[in-house]
């Protein structure tokens, strides 16, 4: 295998690690949070990337054209519109059956999930059938000794790593990060500071929630199409990265991110009919790393809660 073709598949796998990283950040800061796992972040992501693309019709409806501006316009309602549903589903649907089973939360997110795509499927304007996502990143790649080097690619990853920076930045030097990491650690405690439970449990939920409507616009952009059943993949791909890392551990789950990216890609890259099988082998690695340590690979201990 060539250089310029071994940099192809590292530069694909960059990108979608990325992606798959700002997915599974929802997961480890709800988990982390409420010790629940939401079943439906996937679909709340992609209802997200359609609140954007539909918002992307209005503007060029009314004329406005200038993508850079389309750009900044849908990444903002995209995520303030999922960061919000993020916060309704916390506050009723996953707050009142805290006390609840487990199997409960799971069973309600994982219905909510299914009546989300099922509700875009039969009510969105031919929600049945793929959309074309908008090409909003310049078109422009450069060709370096067979390697070609995207440039919305090389955008999207910088903005998303940015953002994973960012989100890091936040949990851990400011008030809100410290606040999100005394609910995780001790609920009980944090009350009796006088933190604001419900509003930080809110918070966490529309973090998470907004992050993943980038992920979804992120994959928009970079595969030009979005259709009702997306979420399905991604969200399954960005649990599997966020368990396989260390469910409630930041890092372990933009580390689960990139390995299951890596996977992916090393499978496109040494199996026959690559397309077909690179994610029964990504899953299938996961499943015996689960199985070798089930704990993830990065361990949560209490005091690293998101």
């Amino acid at each position: 295998m060539d250089f310029g073709l071994i940099a192809q598949y590292v530069a694909n796998g960059v990108m979608l690690g990325t992606m798959y990283a700002l997915v599974a950040v929802g997961f480890t800061l709800f988990f982390g949070v409420l010790d629940v796992v939401k079943f439906s972040h996937g679909d709340v992501l992609m209802l997200g990337t359609f609140a954007g693309f539909t918002v992307w019709l209005g503007l060029e409806a009314v004329g406005i054209v200038n993508p850079w501006l389309q750009l900044i316009v849908i990444l903002i309602a995209s995520m303030a519109f999922t960061a919000a549903a993020g916060a309704v589903i916390a506050k009723w649907l996953v707050l009142p059956l805290k006390k609840a089973p487990p199997l409960n939360i799971l069973l309600v997110t994982l219905m909510l999930g299914t009546a989300i795509r099922e509700c875009v499927r039969l009510f969105y304007p031919n929600g049945s059938n793929p959309k074309a996502f908008p090409a909003l990143l310049p078109d422009m790649s450069v060709d370096l000794g067979g390697f070609l080097l995207r440039a919305d690619s090389v955008i999207l990853v910088i903005a998303g790593l940015s953002l994973i920076i960012g989100l890091s930045l936040v949990l851990n030097h400011t008030r809100l990060g410290l606040a999100i990491r005394a609910v995780a650690q001790d609920e009980e405690t944090a009350r009796i500071m006088g933190i604001n439970y419900m509003l930080i449990v809110l918070a966490t939920f529309a973090i998470g929630s907004g992050v993943a409507a980038f992920a979804g616009v992120m994959n928009g952009l970079y595969y030009n199409e979005i259709n009702f059943n997306m979420g399905v993949l991604l969200g399954l791909i960005g649990f599997s990265a966020a368990i396989v890392g260390g469910l409630g551990n930041l890092y372990g789950a933009i580390l689960g991110g990139f390995m299951f990216a890596a996977l992916q890609t090393i499978g496109a890259a040494v199996l026959p009919f690559a397309s077909a099988y690179k994610d029964v082998f990504a899953f299938a690695v996961v499943i015996a790393i689960m199985a070798w340590k089930p704990t993830g690979l990065i361990p949560e201990r209490t005091s690293d809660r998101v």
